[in-house]
């Protein structure tokens, strides 16, 4: 949005700029605490690019080495905070009491002359978070060094202005976010609802008017009559997962044979934007990791763990890693029917069945082979699959456009933000 050419004179007049240190000086007090502090903030508390916090999250080790050696950083009520580690994530907050937080968050003191939220906003437009991240060093963990960012020159407009800004940004950011939230329900209530689908329709078919029989399974219940139950282990030719190539990430290549990784397999298809390949010396080593159209593929390990698809029109060969288990049906179970299965509640049930303890340790290859299938006649199997794909297209069209819609709403924050610090929205329109 850009105001008038009224707007941005009356503020090109009042604002020069200023380096990061000089209005906010860096506060580095620290203390001995740790994540179990009643006050302690990390950078899983708070939302990437929002500025809010995050209830009810648990601590995240991997962030940081600190918290769990008992050093925490000191903040104050009015202080501004930034996240160094990963900076594209975009996470700061005004704090409004005392408390501790991640050593990965710099602590940010504004001086009486700089609005807290105006700095806030500053820190949070695309811009400025783009710089930042530009400057990171470390390819798994990286971090942006203060002397970089406190060095970075921001528009500091009268205290008057700022505090309008702060408040202009405030109204309408909040109206923003409650479309977002209000979009977000949509999306997790037309999930469900194909979720519950696919449950109800391999569990019962497509026949509302079918005899049923107990299962003899409390947690499966009633099943048609003339369906099956069969261990997975019995109506499958293969269970069994990929390897690591020898030399790990380094032996990947630019182009070759592709090679499935767990972030490759989602329930809506195999995602091929972050895609690695190995050469043909190395996939003929792997004998075991071949895939072949016809596979199931199914997340075994890490938060994953039960993400699962299909192999149907691959063309060439590839691989899977240790973290993605093949699954190749016999004749008694089509490709597609068993993937509605894992994907559906009893599928997953089953998966979180054989997690022990409260972690999500893996899925071993003599758990999945006992895991309960139900087998139709495949003329049934056949049917089902084709319903479910016809109203998953429907329901895909739906979540797109609302998966787009929460994109373009988050674009138009950032765009915001950024035309109100940087003075591109009058002081007229802000007020009205």
């Amino acid at each position: 949005m850009v105001g008038s050419r009224e707007g941005e004179k009356t503020r090109s007049i009042e604002e020069v700029e200023k380096r990061l240190k000089f209005i906010a000086p860096l506060r580095n007090e620290r203390t001995d605490a740790t994540s179990d502090h009643t006050d302690y903030l990390g950078l899983e508390n708070i939302q990437s690019w929002t500025g809010k916090l995050l209830l009810n999250t648990s601590s995240d080790s991997s962030e940081s080495d600190d918290s769990a050696s008992g050093t925490a950083n000191v903040f104050y009520s009015g202080d501004v905070l930034f996240g160094k580690l990963r900076p594209y994530l975009a996470k700061a907050i005004h704090t409004d009491k005392d408390g501790v937080c991640s050593t990965e968050l710099l602590v940010l003191k504004p001086q009486p002359d700089i609005h807290p939220r105006f700095l806030l906003y500053s820190m949070l437009a695309p811009d400025f978070v783009g710089l930042v991240d530009a400057s990171t060093f470390g390819a798994k963990m990286p971090r942006a060094n203060w002397d970089f960012i406190s060095s970075i020159k921001l528009p500091v407009p009268a205290y008057e202005t700022q505090h309008l800004i702060a408040d202009y940004l405030d109204r309408e950011t909040a109206q923003i976010d409650a479309l977002l939230a209000e979009k977000k329900i949509m999306l997790a209530l037309l999930e469900e609802k194909r979720a519950a689908l696919i449950s109800s329709t391999v569990t019962r078919g497509l026949s509302p008017n079918a005899l049923l029989k107990h299962s003899g399974l409390d947690w499966l219940g009633d099943i048609p009559m003339h369906w099956e139950i069969w261990k997975l282990k019995h109506v499958v030719f293969k269970i069994g997962s990929g390897i690591t190539p020898r030399g790990g990430a380094e032996s990947y290549q630019t182009e070759g044979v592709p090679l499935l990784r767990s972030q490759n397999i989602h329930f809506d298809g195999l995602r091929m934007d972050d895609i690695v390949f190995i050469d043909d010396e190395t996939h003929e080593s792997m004998t075991n990791s071949k895939v072949s159209n016809g596979d199931v593929l199914i997340n075994i390990t890490g938060a994953s763990i039960g993400r699962c698809f299909y192999v149907e029109d691959m063309q060439g060969e590839a691989n899977v890693n240790q973290h993605v288990c093949i699954i190749r049906p016999l004749e008694q179970i089509q490709t597609k029917f068993l993937y509605f299965t894992l994907r559906s509640e009893i599928g997953q049930h089953q998966i979180n069945l054989s997690q022990s303890g409260s972690g999500r340790e893996g899925l071993n290859f003599e758990s999945l082979g006992n895991f309960i299938v139900l087998i139709p006649p495949l003329n049934e199997q056949v049917a089902i699959t084709q319903y479910l794909e016809i109203s998953g297209q429907r329901s895909s069209v739906l979540l797109a456009e609302i998966r787009n819609s929460i994109d373009l709403l988050k674009e138009r924050r950032a765009a915001l933000i950024t035309a109100a610090v940087a003075g591109q929205i009058s002081i007229e329109e802000m007020r009205s």
